[in-house]
């Protein structure tokens, strides 16, 4: 058995991780990393970059976003449902932290919302290929690069697999290298940053009562297996609901031109598989509200429809929303890419040239189908007197041929289920925190109750880089208070 000594052992080098390890080394503890991937980052190298409130960039822009109007949008929103202390600790740091991230080379594009009706809180990372995905790898090369200056320790391909315990304390981590020997790091606190359990598809069924590939497509990273749950949960962590950070996706969109997903994501007619409709539109684009609205249809699945004069309006025009992640409002390639994924027999995009037929391929009660698009048609003509749809998004569907896309619920992995306090210390069933025992990130994500907070964007890769750092600075005081 391999033995290394700490004073911090962090369990895995995503943000929160990393950010745990540069923070609690500034504080002066010494701090070993275990990652069981051959490289840190984690899913958050695919990201784009955290929330940030009253931060200069919104100040810049005269985005007058603060801490206390932030809070209680938050608060009400989730129903006083979550840690009022850990939401209040957390927003409040989140300005410094863009400035700790900036003091070690990080670069922000400036404050964005996500969609239309979010706020200005989403801190896009610089990177050498303008606004997109995996601008965040940028930001966690800085913090490796600055936990390996401060003397932070890695032991890479070395997953941790058990908190080790004496007395109610923490006293070290098991873990096994990537040749299968066992591992052990001595410590006096340890810090679960793990992610999550994306990829656990068992325990996403048992815990949600979703069906990967299914009726749920989140993102799947591979390894991320809810070891850190696991771990928490046999060392005495109260077990809190694990949820879908949900977030619907368009099938079939993946191999095909962008401008397919950015059209049939705008708030055109949605249906689901009895023909009727059930949300307003509007909302289309907060991807969280529209796979919560589809969650609870019929097997899980709606479809966004359009006729060619809304295609070809969109082409000349452009898409009327865009987002930061489909940011482009040029879709002059829509039709070809709509013929593309029928070539391809692709099943999540449909092409007819009745409402009859297109029904009839995406399995939609044909005759209700005809019946709504008849009263959604008529509705373009005056008010959408059933869901009270802005006019300006109402387009009448009577020109052949006629488009559909399947849409299900999606996510972007789990989040919660280990209990944890404003300062990240991991607590029992009676709320008592675990001594040396912290958590940070998706682990102890608690903090939407059933709905991921999109109006706030940033908050997830927000929370993960707060709450690591939260974490360190706690593990380091306690090391220090235990001299």
């Amino acid at each position: 058995m391999a033995n290394y000594e700490a004073q911090v052992c962090v369990v895995a080098g995503g943000p929160s991780g990393l950010s745990a390890a540069v923070q609690a080394a500034e504080d002066g503890a010494s701090v070993i990393v275990l990652e069981k991937a051959a490289a840190v980052g984690g899913a958050a190298n695919m990201g784009m970059g955290p929330l940030g409130i009253g931060t200069r960039y919104q100040k810049q822009n005269m985005q007058d976003v603060t801490v206390e109007e932030a809070f209680n949008m938050f608060m009400e929103y989730t129903h006083y449902n979550v840690d009022a202390r850990l939401i209040r600790r957390y927003f409040a740091q989140s300005a410094d932290t863009i400035e700790w991230l900036e003091d070690m080379g990080v670069k922000f594009e400036g404050a964005f919302r996500y969609f239309p009706q979010s706020m200005p809180t989403w801190h896009i990372v610089k990177c050498d290929s303008g606004i997109g995905p995996r601008a965040a790898s940028f930001m966690n090369k800085a913090l490796y690069a600055r936990a390996q200056e401060l003397g932070v320790k890695f032991l890479l391909e070395t997953p941790g697999k058990k908190i080790l315990k004496e007395d109610g304390k923490v006293v070290g981590v098991l873990a096994t290298d990537k040749f299968g020997n066992e591992v052990k790091i001595s410590c006096q606190a340890a810090i679960i940053c793990t992610g999550g359990a994306g990829s656990n598809f068992e325990l996403i069924k048992k815990e949600t009562g979703y069906t990967h590939g299914k009726d749920m497509f989140s993102f799947a990273i591979p390894g991320i297996m809810g070891d850190g749950l696991r771990m928490a949960w046999e060392a005495g962590a109260d077990k809190l609901p694990v949820r879908i950070e949900q977030a619907a996706q368009i099938m079939g969109v993946e191999d095909l031109p962008g401008s397919v997903g950015n059209v049939m994501i705008q708030p055109n007619l949605l249906v689901n598989k009895f023909g009727k409709r059930f949300m307003n539109e509007d909302f289309i684009q907060n991807s969280t509200y529209l796979s919560n609205a589809i969650s609870h249809q019929a097997e899980k699945k709606a479809f966004s429809i359009i006729d060619t004069s809304i295609a070809r309006y969109y082409i000349k025009h452009g898409v009327e929303n865009v987002s930061l992640v489909r940011p482009n409002p040029d879709v002059s390639d829509f039709i070809d890419g709509m013929k593309m994924a029928r070539a391809n027999g692709n099943e999540g995009m449909i092409i007819a040239d009745t409402i009859e037929e297109l029904a009839e391929q995406a399995g939609i009660d044909v005759q209700n189908l005809v019946n709504t698009v008849d009263e959604y048609n008529d509705f373009c003509m005056s008010t959408d007197e059933e869901f009270f749809k802005n006019p300006r998004y109402l387009r009448p569907i009577k020109k052949a041929p006629f488009y559909a896309a399947r849409i299900c619920p999606g996510g972007y992995g789990t989040v919660g289920g280990i209990r944890i306090n404003e300062n990240c210390e991991v607590c029992d069933k009676d709320f008592m925190p675990i001594h040396g025992l912290y958590a940070a990130g998706a682990d102890a994500c608690n903090i939407y109750d059933d709905s991921y907070m999109f109006l706030l964007p940033g908050n997830s890769m927000g929370f993960a880089v707060n709450t690591g750092r939260i974490a360190g600075m706690t593990a380091a005081e306690q090391v220090k208070n235990d001299k």
